[in-house]
């Protein structure tokens, strides 16, 4: 990590108001994410605040049309049912990931 991203960290986490906006931010995001992946018919079966693990019975071929949309998800293959979604970095994206799922 360089040393100005050390700065930034620091900076950010030293400020109450920035993590607690950060943490509004990511389960915000998360919630909606989720509510997609149900949608789609994708189970929650795990997760963090930046990623959601998700469970779906055609994982190889959503992974596929995922990945050719631009999407990349990670698959497992010891775990061929199993997806794991990063959060989408911005509205655009989350709206590209809502419109592929849909499609799945």
């Amino acid at each position: 990590v360089s040393g100005a991203a050390v700065a930034v960290g620091t900076a950010a986490l030293s400020d109450p108001a920035c993590v607690t906006d950060t943490r509004t931010r990511l389960a915000s995001a998360r919630a909606a994410m989720s509510h997609a992946l149900v949608q789609s018919g994708c189970e929650i079966v795990g997760g963090a605040d930046l990623f959601i693990l998700a469970a779906h019975p055609r994982a190889g071929a959503l992974f596929e049309r995922l990945g050719q949309a631009g999407i990349f998800v990670r698959h497992f293959p010891e775990r061929p049912d199993r997806l794991r979604f990063g959060l989408p970095p911005h509205p655009e994206a989350e709206a590209r990931l809502i419109a592929a799922l849909q499609g799945a």
